[in-house]
């Protein structure tokens, strides 16, 4: 079933918003000083092509350093690729058969928010890891 809703998510959502990020990555990298968040924006374009299955948890380690880099980029970059997942989102809840692709859009919305400190791995993982994930239920894992 992932498989199924990974093809008909890239088709109708992923690919556009994969693009959106690596627009946002390029920006990043032609000002040098922001590669880290072109890094970041790459890692996160990724997981918008292919959702299902994955999930983001937040990483122990990060420190001050992440806080600080969550806040330019929400000023920067991730009010707008928010605001993308937000209306794509409310698109696809419009049909029947969009819903499971809005609700993975209202997952992208967090990460697009705040990168920094966080890591995408698959569903099995974090639930094996027990990791914090931004709310979501163990039995929302699987979207």
């Amino acid at each position: 079933m992932r498989l199924l809703l990974n093809i008909i998510w890239l088709v109708f959502a992923g690919f556009w918003e994969a693009l959106l990020y690596t627009f946002a990555a390029l920006i990043c990298f032609i000002l040098i000083i922001t590669i880290p968040f072109g890094i970041a924006s790459l890692r996160i374009a990724g997981y918008a092509l292919w959702p299902f299955g994955r999930t983001v948890v937040r990483r122990p380690d990060a420190g001050a350093a992440s806080v600080i880099g969550n806040v330019i980029w929400l000023l920067l970059i991730g009010w707008w690729l928010a605001l993308s997942h937000l209306v794509t989102g409310v698109a696809l809840c419009l049909t029947i058969i969009g819903i499971p692709l809005g609700l993975a859009n209202f997952k992208l919305i967090p990460i697009a928010l705040l990168p920094m400190g966080t890591v995408v791995v698959p569903v099995e993982q974090a639930a094996a890891i027990g990791g914090r994930q931004y709310g979501i239920p163990a039995e929302r894992l699987s979207l």
